[in-house]
């Protein structure tokens, strides 16, 4: 189980781990980093960094070192912003979530053809549309039993200004 203190220093470390990357590192490796999520050990003294690099493997290899190598510079900002007797010691490891999400919408593409007509969404809507059209015999009665009602209180003419076909309550222009 995790707790919130845990969450709150994995949160903590990804924030102070992502800004340093994108504006405080100097290593040219370090470029397209990008953290994804951190776990925090029980005993708060290790951290693993999930990074997502974009390119190929030999510019993922080369960021991953540039951040192992630049660990205490990320590790002394953490210790900055966390306060804990020990400041954890940062793992970096690449996440290959998003590599994988890309590759599986790829598949799904050339698997799934291209709809060429209405999908059942649309023809759905069409038939809800259909139904709106529809004469409701609900609303016919109802608006019988309000013209009988308006013609026994002394006439449905423009002087009582109620039209059944009218929602607004206001009299018709004459």
């Amino acid at each position: 189980m995790t707790s919130r203190r845990l969450l709150k220093a994995a949160r903590a470390i990804r924030e102070v781990v992502s800004t340093a990357a994108l504006y405080e590192i100097k290593d040219p490796r370090v470029r397209d980093v990008t953290v994804t999520r951190v776990e925090v050990m029980e005993d708060m003294r290790s951290a693993k960094v999930y990074v997502s690099i974009m390119g190929d493997e030999t510019k993922q290899n080369l960021s991953l070192a540039g951040l192992r190598s630049a660990a205490g510079f990320l590790q002394a900002k953490v210790a900055e912003r966390i306060d804990t007797r020990y400041t954890p010691k940062l793992i970096f490891i690449v996440d290959e979530g998003v590599k994988k999400s890309l590759e599986v919408m790829r598949l799904l593409k050339q698997v799934l053809p291209e709809s060429a007509g209405p999908g059942p969404a649309t023809a759905a809507s069409l038939e809800g549309d259909a139904l709106d059209d529809a004469e409701n015999p609900a609303d016919t009665e109802l608006r019988g039993e309000l013209s009988d009602e308006t013609e026994s209180a002394g006439g449905s003419g423009p002087s009582s200004g109620f039209n059944p076909e009218d929602d607004t309550g206001r009299a018709p222009p004459s």
